[in-house]
């Protein structure tokens, strides 16, 4: 069966910021070969850059399996956690800023195994089929949230449920 076609994507983590370490400690190296005011730490630099791509590249293998976001056709994956869109009835309205009270969904469970929606992210609403509330999250929230709605209104199980 082949594989659905994906509406909307974000890694998470992108590998080129593995490389920023490493280039600094280049660029240090290369002054000090420029420059001669002293040694030139071979070593040093070898060990900062190998130590800070190491890092790096730990943080970013975490986070493309914890904060990236994908949507196809058939459901919405959220970190590792995959939610078919058969089972969602409803994306709720944008957050109102000048509302005095919060709505429900925006205290709802995050999807992922996560404990909250990741810095940086955005909430958006989700009502279930089963009467339960979740929140998606993602970067570009906004193309999200239509990625999403016009999603649900093709998926052939059933179509948006009225408030």
């Amino acid at each position: 069966m082949p594989t659905p076609p994906v509406l909307f994507a974000e890694p998470g983590a992108r590998w080129r910021t593995v490389a920023y370490g490493p280039l600094l400690c280049l660029v240090v190296l290369v002054l000090e070969l420029v420059f001669r005011r002293g040694p030139v730490h071979w070593f040093g630099l070898l060990f900062c850059a190998l130590l800070l791509a190491g890092f790096v590249a730990l943080q970013v293998v975490a986070g493309r399996r914890h904060v990236s976001v994908e949507l196809t056709a058939d459901a919405l994956r959220e970190g590792v956690e995959t939610l078919p869109l058969r089972t969602i009835a409803e994306v709720y309205p944008e957050h109102d800023e000048d509302a005095w009270e919060d709505e429900p969904w925006r205290s709802a469970r995050a999807l992922g195994e996560l404990s909250g929606v990741p810095r940086r992210r955005t909430g958006i609403g989700l009502r279930l089929r089963d009467g339960g509330m979740v929140q998606a999250w993602a970067r570009d929230h906004g193309r999200l949230r239509a990625e999403l709605t016009a999603a649900l209104a093709r998926h052939p199980d059933g179509e948006q449920e009225a408030r």
